[in-house]
């Protein structure tokens, strides 16, 4: 499901670019801005108490952490901001560059959490597993699309034109 929201996302954020919204005026503008609402949307998971049931939890995100890793729960609240910081980089222009690359990083470092959670299979939201087949590509994905959005993100700020008189 997630996947869908960044791939419907970014053909629906170019779209609005073809009608004339110069935000979304190039595919990885569109695609940034798409991986901004996917991460809001997973990032939302860390936060929500065990109870809520109808969706990836906190208690669920815990469950994911490889037992290696100390402090479980402070890792999955930290990955949470990180994704929420992530999705307000890539949102703005002059940060998309930098939130880009990071985000490339956090998912390579979640990948352990990723494949953990397929191995162990770690039930999310109350369903199945999500298997491991699935999540490499999912993380392949979602790794790509990152840094061609960093890549193709300017550094410098546009130029505007002067108005004629």
């Amino acid at each position: 499901m997630i996947p869908l929201v960044l791939i419907l996302g970014a053909v629906g954020f170019r779209a609005l670019g073809a009608l004339g919204v110069r935000r979304f005026a190039t595919w990885p503008a569109a695609a940034a801005h798409a991986m901004a609402v996917m991460l809001v949307l997973t990032a939302s998971a860390h936060f929500v108490p065990a109870s809520v049931t109808v969706m990836p939890n906190h208690a669920d995100m815990v469950r994911m952490v490889p037992p290696f890793l100390p402090y479980a729960d402070a890792l999955v609240y930290g990955t949470g901001v990180l994704e929420l910081l992530g999705a307000a980089g890539l949102v703005i222009t002059a940060t998309r560059k930098p939130a880009g690359y990071a985000l490339a990083a956090l998912f390579v470092g979640l990948l352990p959490a990723n494949i953990h959670a397929a191995v162990a299979h770690v039930p999310f939201a109350g369903g199945e597993a999500t298997p491991l087949w699935q999540r490499i590509p999912e993380q392949i994905l979602y790794l790509a699309v990152a840094l061609w959005v960093a890549r193709a993100a300017t550094t410098k700020a546009p130029v505007r034109e002067e108005a004629r008189v």
